[in-house]
């Protein structure tokens, strides 16, 4: 099937590979179609160097971070980092904020995780004239801040999630009065796992149980329905016992969250996200001990897009 309306992104960089190493590949994602490159902020490298030198080498992408911690950014320098990406990425680039997690906040950055919400600032203002700010990305999870991008935000990012879900979640937003006079534009991270089988499950356990029990996930897994099929999970991670609560995730959860198996089996889960209201999926790879060689993961990512009918993007976001 064709989705004329949808777009295909990939998550980059791949942990195994130094910064340095991904020109090829990413000449070779370009090649095959790719249009949209987005990056993470957790506990690797940060969100936006790795999308500048990305840009400087491919000047047809759209460039995206979802998302940076209003914790661990200050307000101020949040601001400065938008207006260099936009000045990186003129009309082609995205600027990803979010709370982020009490870990990340007050753990690694010894940052109180207080009043996500109402976190702002007052009297900043750049001394550097911006033609173009970048299009501002929320990343959500319950349903205060889906209002929210549904109100102000360009783009609402969501993550860990079905795609039913996703047109539960679109449908519940569509009532939302926007600011904006542009469309809401919903963006979905897809993790992935290119094969399938009992190794393939084993291996996107642990990383499934360690997303799914940060408290805002957690929060967001019970609005959406799930508390009581996950609450073993939680009570063994709780009581000190990951191998157990890596153990109890279901199998539906794991293949409702995590999408295994060939190209074409992948490209079809992809298409389903595009039909049940994602208009972007960005494709993350699950961290896999037994991965295949870059090369070979950007080769199945190749024929992913060929599988798949869906359009990519332009390198430019519609205004």
């Amino acid at each position: 099937m064709t989705t004329a309306e949808g777009r295909v992104g990939v998550t980059l960089p791949f942990d195994d590979v130094p910064l340095a190493g991904h020109r090829p590949l990413l000449r070779a994602l370009v090649e095959a179609g790719y249009r949209e490159v987005w990056t993470g902020e957790v506990d690797a490298l940060d969100g936006f160097g790795p999308l500048a030198l990305f840009c400087g080498r491919e000047d047809a992408l759209t460039i995206s971070c979802a998302t940076a911690s209003v914790f661990t950014r200050g307000p101020g320098v949040l601001a400065m980092t938008a207006a260099t990406l936009a000045e990186v990425a003129p009309g082609a680039c995205r600027f990803g904020i979010g709370a982020g997690s009490p870990v990340l906040a007050e753990t690694w950055n010894g940052v109180p995780f207080e009043a996500p919400y109402r976190r702002t600032v007052d009297a900043f203002r750049l001394s550097r004239t911006v033609d173009g700010p970048p299009k501002l990305l929320l990343g959500v999870a319950g349903p205060r801040m889906q209002d929210f991008a549904a109100a102000e935000a360009d783009t609402m990012a969501l993550n860990f999630l079905s795609p039913e879900d996703v047109a539960r979640i679109r449908d519940r937003v569509s009532t939302v009065e926007r600011v904006l006079p542009t469309p809401l534009e919903t963006a979905v991270r897809v993790v992935l796992l290119p094969r399938e089988g009992p190794g393939a499950e084993r291996a996107a356990r642990p990383f499934l149980a360690g997303y799914l029990t940060v408290p805002t996930y957690a929060a967001f897994q019970r609005w959406l329905g799930r508390e009581a099929v996950l609450g073993p999970m939680n009570a063994a991670w709780a009581a000190g016992d990951r191998r157990a609560a890596v153990a109890a995730i279901p199998d539906e959860v794991l293949h409702d969250l995590v999408v295994f198996g060939s190209s074409a089996n992948c490209a079809a889960s992809v298409e389903r996200y595009l039909e049940r209201g994602a208009d972007v999926v960005t494709i993350a790879l699950v961290p896999d001990p037994d991965a295949e060689a870059p090369e070979a993961r950007v080769e199945f990512l190749a024929a992913l897009t060929q599988a798949s009918g869906v359009a990519r993007s332009k390198g430019t976001l519609a205004s």
